[in-house]
């Protein structure tokens, strides 16, 4: 008698708990959407701007009202697509989370008017992207990688009154640190007549010259920017479709140190005000120093280190599963109450 109620129990706690499963993935999947047609999570957000509205292209995977996170992609004027790498592993938890192509990138509108490529502007554009998606201080996270990640820092210090937490992955505080960087530590581990030749196409500022990306690639972003031997298609697709002029303007003409708009950028002295748990990650190959990254998880008030030691500056590729389990345990630790 014994075994058949013991028996009826298992088989009834097995049966609700696939109910529960087969619930919450219907929840999952479920978006809201009340059109006919479903576009996969696909929505264009108004944005605007003081000269004039756009829509900014976004993507929600999943529904969980605990976590939403956003992805801010590098650049500036890269693509989400190179993020894609998060796709797998956030779904595997559970995560709501949203790629999006900030205003300029391939995605979204392109107006032309400069003034709207400033860390400010781009700023604004973040918080009417969390208010449109119906994130809050209870379940909003913001992950930046490379520019994204300045313009995470630069969200929280405004806006962290609206963030559940912030993951910056390899990007420094300070640009002018990033440029000593690349020019003392990573340009010395080049073959000097390279370097040289390098030197002498930007002192031309001859950077439409063919020869300076020869150079670059081989030499400098297949060593500090993914250390993959073949390239990620998402990389790829972004590399295709980087804004060039936005870019330039704000970054200069290549990874290889900064020389734009952001060159004097600097928030490193105002890292204390960051009350919010932080993630900050960094790699051994990283564009910018992996030291630095570590320091600044100790200059805010609530941080966290990632190293990754097989990893450069797009880690979530290169350094894959050291990458994404911390990335997943942060999320899931500051979720709980366990940070």
């Amino acid at each position: 008698m014994r075994s058949i109620i013991l028996l009826a129990f298992v088989a009834l706690f097995i049966s609700c708990k696939n109910e529960n499963k087969s619930q919450t993935l219907s929840d999952y999947f479920t978006y809201g959407q009340n059109t006919a047609v479903e576009s996969a999570g696909v929505k264009m957000i108004p944005i605007k701007t003081p000269v004039g509205e756009f829509k900014v292209w976004t993507k929600r995977f999943g529904k969980n009202p605990k976590i939403k996170i956003l992805l801010l992609h590098g650049g500036p004027a890269m693509t989400h697509e190179y993020m894609e790498c998060f796709e797998t592993y956030f779904q595997r938890e559970g995560f709501e989370f949203y790629e999006y192509d900030q205003l300029g990138s391939y995605y979204s509108d392109q107006p032309k008017d400069s003034s709207l490529w400033t860390t400010e502007r781009f700023v604004d554009e973040v918080e009417q992207v969390r208010k449109a998606i119906g994130a809050d201080k209870d379940n909003f996270y913001v992950l930046g990688n490379s520019w994204g990640g300045i313009l995470a820092m630069e969200y929280a210090l405004k806006y962290q009154k609206n963030i559940k937490g912030l993951l910056v992955a390899n990007m420094v505080a300070s640009a002018p640190e990033y440029g000593k960087y690349a020019d003392e530590v990573l340009a010395k581990q080049m073959k000097p007549e390279i370097l040289a030749e390098i030197r002498a196409l930007e002192a031309k500022k001859d950077f439409n010259n063919p020869r300076y990306m020869e150079l670059l690639i081989p030499n400098f972003y297949k060593e500090h920017l993914c250390r993959l031997k073949e390239w990620p298609d998402g990389l790829n697709r972004a590399s295709k479709h980087v804004n060039g002029e936005i870019y330039t303007l704000m970054q200069g003409p290549s990874e290889f140190g900064i020389s734009g708009r952001l060159a004097k950028w600097d928030i490193k002295n105002r890292l204390h005000e960051l009350t919010i748990p932080t993630l900050m990650i960094g790699a051994k190959y990283d564009t910018m120093d992996p030291k630095a990254m570590e320091e600044q998880s100790k200059l805010v008030q609530k941080g966290r280190y990632l190293y990754c030691p097989n990893g450069s500056h797009l880690a979530m590729w290169d350094d894959q599963k050291v990458f994404m389990n911390g990335v997943i345990q942060f999320v899931n630790d500051v979720n709980n109450d366990k940070f």
